[in-house]
C-alpha cells in the first residue's frame, strides 16, 4: 500500500490509545532520527530513547503508556500508545509497507525437483535455481530462496523460510581412522528436520545427523552464515545469529540468544533462557536461565 491513513492503521492494529487526526496521510515508515521524518512519515520510539521525541514536530509515532506520560503533546504530531512499539512498529510495516513477498504457489523453471518430493505445490515458493531432492518434504507456505540445496530427506514443516544459498542436509563432518591410520567418511543415513516457522538467513549450512535427525524446532530464527553440525538440535523460539557453530549432538534449549561469533563444542547442553554473549566458546554445560560469555565461557556477573 503506497498510502495508508491513521484510521486504517488503528482499524488493523487496535492500540491502547490513540491521539490526533485520524485522516492524516503516511507514506514511509522511518527512523526518528531521519532528518527528513515530516508528516507523512511513521516511526517508533523505546522508552530508552523518549528525548527522540523532543525533535519530532509531525508526522506519526508510536510510544508506550510511560513515554506518553513524559512527552510534551505536539499538535501536528500523532500519538499512538502500545503496549510495545516496536512490535506496534513491526505489525505496521507487515500490513502496510512490507516489499513484495514471493508469491505462493510459484515453482522456478529453473529448478530442480525430484519427482520423489513432497511439497505444498499450491503455497510454496520455490525459488530460482533451488535443487530439492529425492523424499524431501515441504510443508504448507514454505519460501525456499534461490540457488538453495535441500539434500535427500530433509523434512520442512509449514511457514518455513530458507534464505539464498542454502545447503539443508549435507555430510556432516565425521571421520574415524582405518587400520592404515588413513580418516575415512562416516556415513551419514540420517537427515534434517525444520519444524514449523523455523527460518534460516543466506549461507547456512545445516547437516545431517549420523543417525536419526538434526532438530531444529519451531520457530527458530537463524542468521545469515551460521553452521549446524550433524545431530544438534535447537530448541523453539532461539535466535541463532551470525557467524555462529553449533557442533555435532550439541543440545540447546528453547528461548535462547545465541550471539555472533559464538562456537558451542560438539555434544554441548544448554538450557533454556539462555543467553550466551558474542564470541564466546562454550564447552561445559549451561543451566536454565544461564547468563555466559568468554572464552571458555563463564556465568556473566
Amino acid at each position: 500500500m503506497d498510502t495508508v491513513t491513521l484510521e486504517q492503521i488503528i482499524g488493523k492494529l487496535p492500540p491502547v490509545q490513540t491521539i490526533g487526526d485520524l485522516q492524516s496521510r503516511t507514506t514511509a515508515v522511518k527512523s526518528l532520527e531521519d532528518k527528513t521524518f515530516d508528516r507523512s512519515a511513521i516511526g517508533w520510539c523505546s522508552d530508552k530513547n523518549i528525548c527522540l521525541l523532543d525533535a519530532i514536530h509531525q508526522g506519526t509515532v508510536i510510544i508506550s503508556e510511560n513515554a506518553l506520560d513524559k512527552t510534551a503533546l505536539r499538535p501536528a504530531v500523532n500519538y499512538i500508545v502500545a503496549v510495545n512499539p516496536r512490535y506496534y512498529f513491526l505489525k505496521v510495516i507487515q500490513t502496510f509497507f512490507n516489499p513484495d513477498l514471493p508469491k505462493q504457489g510459484y515453482i522456478s523453471p529453473s529448478a530442480i525437483v525430484s519427482r520423489d518430493a513432497i511439497i505444498d505445490r499450491d503455497t510454496v515458493f520455490i525459488g530460482d535455481y533451488v535443487v530439492i531432492e529425492k523424499n524431501v518434504q515441504i510443508g504448507k507456505r514454505a519460501i525456499i530462496d534461490h540457488h538453495s540445496v535441500l539434500k535427500a530427506c530433509t523434512v520442512i514443516g509449514d511457514d518455513v523460510k530458507i534464505g539464498c544459498h542454502n545447503t539443508i542436509g549435507g555430510i556432516g563432518f565425521g571421520y574415524e581412522k582405518n587400520e592404515s591410520g588413513m580418516y575415512e567418511h562416516i556415513p551419514h543415513i540420517g537427515n534434517v528436520v525444520l519444524k514449523n516457522g523455523a527460518e534460516t538467513g543466506n549461507h547456512v549450512c545445516i547437516d545431517r545427523a549420523v543417525l536419526g535427525s538434526t532438530l531444529i524446532h519451531e520457530n527458530v530464527k537463524i542468521d545469515n552464515l551460521v553452521h549446524i553440525a550433524h545431530g544438534a538440535e535447537i530448541g523453539k523460539n532461539t535466535l541463532v545469529v551470525a557467524h555462529a557453530m553449533i557442533g555435532g549432538s550439541a543440545k540447546i534449549g528453547s528461548n535462547c540468544w545465541i550471539a555472533p561469533s559464538v562456537a558451542i563444542i560438539n555434544k554441548a547442553v544448554i538450557g533454556n533462557d539462555v543467553f550466551v554473549s558474542m564470541g564466546s566458546v562454550v564447552v561445559k554445560p549451561a543451566k536454565d536461565n544461564a547468563r555466559i560469555g568468554g572464552f571458555p565461557a563463564r556465568p556473566l556477573q
